[in-house]
């Protein structure tokens, strides 16, 4: 299909691009509106509830503002008498706004509330700026960073605590914030009803990269969840090329075991996030970076270029090129 010569499509109008917009508004990877969750749809519900009856609300008082401007006078003395007033002003409000208290109380009860006797348990920590999250409960355990991974169908009770400041965890789709505080566990029930990748993020300040402190919750079938985390709990394979075993080398050499962990390793150190599987993960610096071998060795060069204030030494001046992509390259084999 093609334009007649000399004429100008029309741009679009405003009201035209407003439902696309709103869709979009209600789906996506981190929005309270998607909810993929028990929890978060009773979220969700409250907030259309409190949303449209907000709107309900303003549209009657502004029709009410716009008939006392133009309506005749015999009209305005009819409606405004005392009767009127004492029921429009006073008891309308005091009805309304008890019954959307008493509404919102319900659902805060009801989403704190167990649902089941034999939860996973998840520990997330927070930490400037990421998040370390482990499983105690499944055999020996298993350590990662900066990703959530959940079984579809059961309960899940994240056990939430801070390795330094105050910070405050949310994944929307599965339910509301939760503050993590030094010295404290926090308790918090969530469930996935449906496989999906979901978005998380930091939403209490914690620092300089607050803003970058973000993390993947990937909610699948249980039987690949167990598959992922059998894998998670293996040691890594050694090497199985001249340049992968060149990346390990130079691991150890330039001192990065001294802050990391890599599992069947000599390197068990706790200062920074668990490489044991670093090459599954979704992102690189807590969501800051999609993760391959170019970010991975980006991230190695100039973390404090990508994220400054982070805990991370920039190994660009000290690594030739080949080795900075040796590295990557063993990294991103951690899967």
């Amino acid at each position: 299909m093609t334009e007649t010569p000399g004429r100008r499509r029309a741009p679009p109008r405003p009201w035209g691009l407003l439902l696309p917009c709103l869709l979009a508004a209600c789906s996506g990877v981190q929005t309270p509106l998607d909810p993929m969750g028990d929890h978060a749809a009773r979220i969700a519900v409250l907030t259309w509830v409190l949303f449209l009856g907000g709107t309900a609300i303003f549209v009657l008082v502004m029709g009410l503002l716009v008939f006392a401007l133009i309506a005749p006078a015999r009209l305005r003395q009819a409606f405004g008498s005392r009767r009127f007033v004492v029921a429009g002003g006073i008891i309308f409000p005091t009805v309304t706004l008890i019954a959307l208290l008493v509404y919102s109380l319900g659902v805060s009860r009801a989403v704190v509330l167990p649902g089941s006797d034999n939860p996973l348990r998840i520990e997330v920590i927070a930490r400037q700026y990421w998040w370390e999250v482990r499983y105690p409960d499944e055999g020996e355990g298993a350590v990662t960073a900066n990703e959530l991974r959940l079984p579809v169908g059961r309960e899940v009770e994240l056990l939430l605590s801070s390795g330094d400041v105050i910070h405050s965890l949310w994944i929307p789709n599965l339910h509301g914030k939760m503050d993590m505080i030094p010295g404290r566990v926090n308790r918090q029930r969530i469930r996935a009803d449906r496989p999906g990748v979901m978005r998380g993020q930091c939403t209490e300040f914690c620092g300089v990269q607050h803003t970058l402190m973000a993390f993947w919750a990937v909610a699948e079938e249980p039987a690949d969840f167990d598959a992922w985390l059998a894998r998670q709990r293996e040691p890594i394979p050694p090497p199985a090329t001249p340049e992968l075993a060149r990346g390990m080398q130079v691991f150890g050499e330039a001192g990065c075991g001294a802050c990391h962990t890599v599992r069947g390793t000599e390197w068990q150190a706790r200062l920074g996030p668990d490489l044991s599987r670093i090459g599954s993960r979704l992102s690189l610096a807590a969501g800051a970076l999609e993760n391959h071998r170019g970010t991975l060795a980006g991230w190695v060069a100039g973390a404090q270029d990508i994220k400054p204030g982070n805990a991370m030494p920039a190994f660009g001046r000290s690594l030739p090129g080949e080795d900075l992509l040796a590295v990557a390259a063993w990294m991103e084999s951690l899967r």
